[in-house]
């Protein structure tokens, strides 16, 4: 069987090496740090398997193929399926009546149920509570997944010179812009906070009128909080708008938040064409498998399969883009 070459170490790049690896075929992974880490927007994202919550502002592909990825991600990284729990403050219950509407499988639930799920958030009389939803810690993952690879003696190299390989599967998101014209960045604002004083233990999203806030539990009293998606490229800076939004908003979950510490900022472009959806495709001797958007965790499996069939059998997926393939 052929070697092929992926190129990049982000979630999309390992998680198509994995899905190689694990029928049979040999794989080598060109990553200019070697390794996954914070170059890579995959580093901060928040993790959440949420694919009824997405559904709410996504194409139907976004639910189908993300409901498959919990049991992915679950044989080969721990993760947590304690559900995703949706609220609003009072002036923004239109929001939730129109989120409800605009997805399914969850379950209405009131101040008493709120205070039972998740008894440190306050102030809330409705929400929504979808059960079979799951998260993980993203750091771990990647981790994971490449801990996994080296030890079925995948290599890992930092030189990269894509037109040079044979069999080359490029996962580099906006990195592949200068082949994949109708990729866009789109910017998406984080933080990672420390507050002992409050105990959640399932992603919460707070509606908003601007960004949806969500909020993931890391343990230990840490907490990943995001995200904004702005339609921009300049990835340089967090804006004071989007950091106040965002701890204004985990105040109103609970003021105990005031106190938190911020540990890290993180700011990244998120790769997505125009409809939002991931695109494999294959130009030349290259599969280009790109444009997760804000759906990385929950849709790379799918993605890793559709390369795979596509790699080894020559089987088009519906994320093979015919008319460019």
């Amino acid at each position: 069987m052929s070697l092929f070459s992926v190129i990049g170490a982000g979630v999309a790049g390992l998680a198509v090496a994995t899905e190689l690896v694990e029928r049979g075929a040999e794989v080598q992974i060109f990553d200019p740090a070697g390794q996954p880490g914070p170059h890579g927007c995959s580093w901060w994202a928040g993790g959440m398997l949420a694919p009824w919550c997405e559904y709410e502002n996504a194409e139907e592909p976004v639910l189908r193929l993300g409901k498959q990825a919990i049991d992915w991600w679950r044989a080969r990284t721990p993760v947590t399926t304690s559900g995703t729990l949706v609220v609003a403050s009072k002036r923004d219950l239109p929001d939730l009546r129109r989120f409800a509407r605009r997805t399914e499988n969850f379950s209405e639930v009131g101040r008493d149920k709120i205070s039972e799920l998740e008894s440190d958030l306050h102030g809330f009389g409705q929400g929504l509570f979808f059960q079979d939803e799951a998260h993980l810690n993203p750091r771990q993952a990647l981790q994971d997944l490449y801990r996994g690879l080296k030890d079925k003696g995948v290599a890992f190299h930092k030189r990269i010179a894509p037109t040079q390989l044979e069999n080359a599967i490029d996962c580099r998101g906006l990195s592949a812009r200068e082949y994949l014209y109708d990729l866009r960045g789109v910017k998406g604002e984080m933080l990672i906070i420390r507050c002992p004083d409050v105990e959640i233990t399932r992603p919460v999203r707070l509606l908003h009128p601007r960004i949806p806030l969500y909020i993931v539990p890391r343990g230990e009293g840490i907490y990943m909080l995001g995200a904004t998606m702005i339609e921009s490229e300049d990835s340089s800076r967090i804006t004071a708008r989007s950091m106040l939004e965002m701890l204004s908003a985990a105040y109103a979950l609970n003021p105990a938040f005031g106190e938190a510490e911020v540990l890290e900022i993180g700011v990244d472009l998120r790769p997505a064409f125009p409809d939002n959806l991931p695109r494999i495709r294959r130009l030349g001797r290259t599969i280009y498998a790109n444009g997760l958007y804000r759906h990385g965790y929950l849709l790379a499996p799918a993605l890793a399969r559709g390369v795979a069939d596509l790699a080894l059998q020559n089987t088009h997926s519906e994320m093979v883009d015919e008319d460019r393939a």
